[in-house]
């Protein structure tokens, strides 16, 4: 559900000249190029932009050698970053905060938005957000799960209730939420976004998004959630390398969201048994991609996080009640 998006990062002329040309390699300069390495779950949806990267050669166009690593999860990757075994990874926001109020100086720059939603089956017993009371809903992750606890701040805005003491909440592994939603063990689910998506190539339905859980709580622009994430010690060090390998991300951000041929080539990467399932898989990813970065993101972060602060507390944010300064890295704009 998590998942996994800034405004274009080549001039007007640039942008039409490559989305119109015929190929979108690019011819490699002589001087040396500054590596990058990049750790990322191996069957990770951070694959597919990775992959356009490195298909595309935005890499090497816009002045980087890009290395990547494979991680087993989200914990073997921080460990990773943090010993410097790699320089940049995917993860939440919220860890960069929470992490960054203890002093360390990892830092984020968005990657994608908060998305996904609570889905039903379109013939059960839940219509409405009215009729969850009393229901099993289906949970990837935790109590912290993030989306649940969206959920929960949404239902309490909307009722003045906490949602956790209303329904009978079963926390597991995306594959199990799956299975019991599939099965009618659960009459609802929040899993992650590629999770969602194949309940919803089956025929199921997403009740409420994220996005509209969080215009109902008042936050009106999308807040991100994936960011990449690295030290600024480190882009300090090698500037040129994460800036590089930031647009280089960003233009396979473009890439994905406005050209299809893309697409057929990273399918293979997508485990997709059916056109119906590439599709889903397809749109809910374009959904999530963030093209602006700006001040009105981090505005919309600190929100969500300021709400993610009082309903999950502790356990979710640790000490940090406010997301701390410089959380979002403050050398890299798309305005």
């Amino acid at each position: 559900m998590k998942r996994r998006e800034f405004s274009a990062l080549l001039a007007g002329g640039a942008v039409g000249a490559a989305l119109g040309s015929p190929s979108l390699a690019f011819s490699p300069p002589t001087e040396k190029r500054a590596a990058v390495k990049v750790g990322a779950l191996a069957t990770g949806t951070a694959q597919w932009e990775l992959a356009v990267i490195k298909d595309q050669e935005l890499d090497h166009k816009h002045g980087v050698e890009l290395e990547t690593k494979d991680v087993s999860g989200k914990d073997a990757s921080h460990v990773a970053l943090m010993s410097g075994d790699v320089d940049i990874v995917l993860s939440d926001y919220v860890w960069v905060a929470g992490v960054r109020a203890t002093g360390e100086d990892f830092t984020v720059v968005p990657h994608s938005y908060a998305v996904g939603g609570l889905i039903v089956n379109p013939d059960g017993p839940i219509q409405s957000i009215a009729d969850l009371p009393g229901k099993v809903i289906a949970v990837a992750g935790g109590p912290v799960d993030k989306s649940w606890v969206a959920l929960r701040a949404y239902y309490k805005k909307e009722t003045g209730e906490d949602l956790a003491d209303l329904v009978d909440a079963r926390f597991g592994a995306p594959p199990l939420v799956n299975e019991l939603l599939t099965e009618g063990k659960a009459d609802a689910a929040l899993n992650f976004w590629h999770f969602n998506a194949r309940t919803k190539a089956a025929g199921m339905k997403e009740l409420i998004s994220v996005a509209d859980m969080m215009t109902g709580l008042g936050i009106y622009e999308q807040p991100p959630l994936l960011g990449w994430v690295f030290r600024e010690s480190v882009a300090a060090e090698k500037p040129d390398a994460i800036k590089g390998y930031l647009d280089a991300s960003f233009e396979a951000k473009r890439l994905l969201l406005q050209r299809d041929s893309i697409w057929d080539d990273i399918r293979p990467m997508m485990n997709a048994e059916d056109d119906a399932l590439f599709t889903q898989l397809r749109d809910d990813y374009r959904a999530g991609i963030l093209t602006d970065y700006t001040p009105g993101v981090i505005d919309a972060a600190a929100a969500a996080y300021a709400i993610m602060a009082e309903i999950g507390g502790p356990d979710l944010v640790g000490d940090a009640a406010t997301m701390p300064e410089g959380t979002f890295w403050s050398g890299y704009t798309t305005s």
